[in-house]
């Protein structure tokens, strides 16, 4: 399979792209496209055949659900059983944007779509190319993110063709993503609202809408095996370079001191990457530094986690040590991918 690539501006959408791709996602084929905040692998939500694709060209466990992407509210009735006033105050807040909500599903919504349980993920993205192609489309598109299971998320198109070309029929290249996480998650299916997965969404931004928010353990430790996952990426291992990570958290001297002393100590053949914030980054020798952003903005540590991640692989780094961050606010969403990423190895000093 060749597989096309189109270069889009979002403020200037060319709607002959857009039409090739809705008519792909209708013939039951796969595009990769931007969102605000990874690029997704999208497919007929609502065809039980492209889900299946979809599995197969990320190399995806079909029991991890699959995220359902709608352009406007109303397509939300006819997916789901009721819609919870809980739902319905987050929907005004938050939507469209990076947050995805789980309900319990409607019989419309196949079993390979919902990865075999009642419940679906359903987000209403604000990027304005995916609303389109969703549009377009005139189906919820499912869409995971555009990468071979267990990589680094993919924020740019060029990280997608390099995972996936020659798998999936187009990719739409609409620039770098705003956010650089994927969505918030939050099961609004029970009588507690219950965050899934961290995101840019803040824990403490849905309880200044909902008051009580219960935290799912998986969003702070690894799921035991035999649990199903309820949402996406609550149970594999994520977002991992092919380098071995090892997550340093602590006081920030302590911290360098501490990578520092693990570099001196690791194999003198092994290539080394240190993930640093700004501040950090010239204080540490004997390795290549990978500079997220700074400690002072964590958005945008966010956006570019990913990427570094990624840049492992392309610069044949043996073995990561990243700086930890303290799991509050963003630093929430941060950690969990960062935790995924190591095997949850964390040092703490």
């Amino acid at each position: 399979m060749k597989t096309q690539i189109f270069k889009i501006d979002s403020d200037n959408i060319d709607n002959n792209v857009i039409g090739k791709a809705a008519e792909i996602i209708k013939s039951g084929g796969l595009v990769a496209f931007p969102t605000e905040t990874v690029y997704g692998l999208g497919g007929d939500g609502l065809n039980p055949t492209a889900a299946m694709k979809i599995y197969k060209a990320k190399g995806r466990p079909s029991d991890n659900p699959l995220i359902l992407h709608i352009s406007n509210i109303a397509q939300l009735e006819s997916l789901v059983t009721e819609i919870p006033e809980i739902a319905k105050g987050l929907a005004r807040e938050f939507w469209p944007g990076p947050l995805t909500m789980i309900f319990k599903k409607s019989d419309i919504v196949p079993k390979e779509t919902s990865g075999g349980l009642n419940t679906v993920a359903v987000r209403f993205p604000e990027n304005k190319i995916a609303q389109a192609l969703i549009t377009a489309s005139n189906t919820p598109i499912a869409a995971p993110s555009a990468n071979t299971s267990g990589r680094p998320s993919p924020t740019r198109a060029s990280h997608v063709e390099f995972d996936l070309s020659g798998k999936i029929d187009m990719i739409i290249d609409g620039g770098a993503c705003e956010f650089g996480l994927e969505s918030t998650i939050v099961d609004v299916s029970g009588i507690v609202p219950c965050l899934l997965r961290p995101g840019s969404i803040t824990l403490e931004m849905l309880e200044d809408v909902l008051g009580k928010v219960d935290v799912d353990k998986a969003v702070i430790e690894k799921l035991d095996a035999g649990e199903l996952p309820k949402a996406p990426g609550m149970k594999y291992t994520h977002y991992s370079p092919s380098a071995d990570v090892v997550i340093v958290r602590g006081e920030r001297d302590k911290m360098v001191e501490k990578i520092n002393e693990l570099i001196s100590k690791t194999d003198s053949t092994y290539k080394i990457g240190v993930i640093a914030t700004e501040e950090n980054k010239d204080r540490y020798k004997n390795c290549e530094v990978l500079v997220t952003g700074s400690a002072k903005e964590p958005q945008t540590i966010a956006a570019n986690l990913f990427k570094m991640l990624r840049k492992c692989d392309y610069h044949n780094i043996d073995k990561v040590f990243a700086e930890g961050l303290y799991e509050d606010e963003l630093g929430l969403a941060i950690m969990n991918r960062l935790k995924k990423a190591a095997g949850y190895c964390i040092i703490e000093v």
